[in-house]
């Protein structure tokens, strides 16, 4: 039970950054982000892709499908991401570097709710 309400918590996660950060532009501090990483002509298109990927992020924790991938896909994402914007974008962050902080967390919350509070139950 506690792993499926975690498993929505996370899947929230991807969708507010995705769709209401992103797509809807909510938090204009996101496409400042992607536009001083990727250069300003490429900035709007690219957080809107961006923000769909993560939507899709969304709908796949949701499916449940290769949940294994899955999680070490989305681990491996914000690992990346997160270390660039470290070095690269720190003053753009909400909390600066201590971004990497809440990364790691959640990065952590990810790893035991799959290997850890899935242990032994049936993997799909």
């Amino acid at each position: 039970m506690i792993s499926k309400i975690i498993t929505y918590i996370i899947a929230l996660v991807w969708l507010v950054n995705g769709l209401y950060c992103k797509v809807l532009n909510q938090v204009p501090r996101h496409q400042e982000i992607v536009s001083h990483i990727l250069g300003e002509s490429y900035g709007p298109l690219f957080t809107i892709l961006i923000g769909v990927s993560e939507v899709a992020m969304c709908i796949w924790v949701i499916s449940r499908i290769q949940r294994r991938i899955n999680a070490i896909v989305q681990m491996g994402i914000i690992a990346i991401m997160n270390i660039m914007e470290f070095f690269i974008v720190p003053d753009l962050l909400l909390w600066g570097k201590y971004n990497s902080i809440f990364a790691f967390l959640f990065i952590m919350l990810i790893y035991i709710n799959e290997f850890h509070l899935r242990k032994g139950k049936n993997q799909v």
